[in-house]
């Protein structure tokens, strides 16, 4: 396969419009993209927001990536984030700006919708979205666990982060993201 940015199309739409055959080609795409290693509570947590769908000419799912609303503590303040989950590339298409083409959309969304943008990359993803000018969160990491915050220092070195000016995020300040099932990041 030599499918190249320029020889797709791109759209998002919401969990909501998705079709149940769609659903089910992104768990494919994911399934595929992670050999196998993409849990249920993995596709959950990229569900309930905004997907970028990349289609080739001929109209299989090539690329995908979701960004889903999280409350992320930072200061003295709870921001709007915009989290990317499920970014993921047929293997048979990689390195030829799919990925890309489903941040782009991502990022649109972010920076129109939230206070910032965060995600959880992969040793494989972090040259892409260092590439797009997101940058490895310097400070510490935790969530709001059911017991009160939990200092998460596996998730340091490869939190990323996407702001706005007015969002100001100081890294002397740690990051404090809401609980979740399965992964919290």
């Amino acid at each position: 396969m030599t499918t190249s940015a320029s020889a797709v199309t791109a759209r998002t739409a919401h969990t909501a419009d998705l079709t149940p055959a769609e659903l089910r080609a992104i768990r494919a795409l994911l399934d595929d993209a992670f050999d196998g290693d993409f849990s249920d509570e993995d596709f959950e947590h990229g569900l309930g927001g905004m997907h970028a769908l990349v289609h080739d000419d001929a109209g299989r799912l090539v690329a995908h990536g979701s960004v889903i609303m999280r409350r992320v503590r930072h200061r003295d303040r709870w921001l709007r984030v915009g989290y990317v989950e499920a970014v993921a590339v047929r293997p048979d298409a990689r390195r030829t700006g799919l990925g890309g083409r489903a941040m782009a959309e991502l990022e649109r969304v972010i920076d129109r919708a939230y206070d910032a943008g965060m995600l959880s990359a992969s040793d494989e993803g972090a040259a892409l979205y260092a590439a797009r000018g997101w940058e490895v969160w310097p400070g510490r990491v935790c969530a709001l666990g059911p017991d009160g915050v939990v200092h998460l220092p596996e998730e340091e070195g490869t939190t990323f982060v996407r702001t706005a000016p007015a969002a100001a995020l100081d890294p002397a300040f740690e990051l404090v993201f809401d609980w979740r099932d399965g992964d919290v990041l």
